[in-house]
């Protein structure tokens, strides 16, 4: 039988922004093998498909990845159709082209579904155009947790001149600022701290570099959560100013 896995992001939470791609691939499915920070009310779309727990969630006890490797190459050369379902987006911090590359080194077929990331959809909940002409050129997408616990270059972050998205930084808010702040960046820079994005519980905090961890720990800012710094950042005006344009 025919083998094939789909990598399907499910995007921030909100079960409508799913794309008709991502539901077209989940009707299909025989077996769901889901991420922990996945809107269970996505699963409406394949009630017939078996749906397998393999949480994966930065600072928690998550399944191996190998074991997740071994588990879909499985339900695949059984001729199963298998979804992979993940947060947000399977490319951005989602770990789907290591699965990608795993899964065609025994010749099974991927394909590969986006989903809309939780940087880009918290920010336009919260009014943040990550780009805007005249104050941002761009957006970079970083997280603060990595699998050797490297540090990021941080100094070149701070000069990029592009808006900051940090995903996985409610831990390290203290380095982060320390670091930004030693490369260069304004003390006084804007920065959103948004938490659950897309969900109805959905909750910002606006502050500075220099006071967003204070201003965190009076929020009691909990995971998941992105932060997101640049002028951008300041207020809502800033959206108003470009639908009027």
């Amino acid at each position: 039988m025919s083998a094939k896995v789909w990598l399907v992001g499910a995007g921030p939470g909100d079960p409508e922004l799913l794309t008709l791609k991502a539901v077209r691939a989940l009707k299909q499915a025989q077996i769901v093998m889901i991420d922990d920070l996945v809107n269970p009310a996505v699963l409406e779309h394949c009630p017939d498909a078996r749906v397998i727990s393999v949480g994966k969630r930065g600072g928690c006890r998550s399944t191996p990845q190998a074991f997740i490797h071994r588990l879909m190459l499985r339900y695949a050369r059984q001729g199963k159709c298998v979804v992979r379902l993940k947060g947000g987006d399977p490319c951005i911090f989602g770990r789907g082209s290591e699965e990608a590359d795993w899964l065609e080194q025994f010749g099974i077929e991927v394909e590969m579904v986006n989903g809309i990331t939780a940087g880009l959809a918290g920010a336009t909940n919260c009014g943040i155009p990550l780009t805007l002409r005249g104050v941002s050129r761009g957006v970079t997408l970083v997280t603060a947790h990595t699998q050797d616990d490297s540090s990021l270059n941080w100094a070149a972050l701070a000069q990029g001149g592009t808006t900051l998205v940090v995903y996985m930084g409610v831990a390290k808010l203290g380095e982060i600022r320390d670091s930004l702040l030693a490369g260069g960046m304004r003390a006084d820079m804007p920065v959103a701290m948004i938490e659950n994005a897309s969900l109805p519980q959905q909750r910002e905090c606006r502050s500075t570099l220099a006071a967003m961890q204070a201003a965190a720990t009076d929020f009691q800012l909990k995971s998941p959560a992105i932060l997101v710094l640049g002028d951008v950042a300041a207020s809502r005006q800033a959206l108003a100013m470009v639908h009027s344009a």
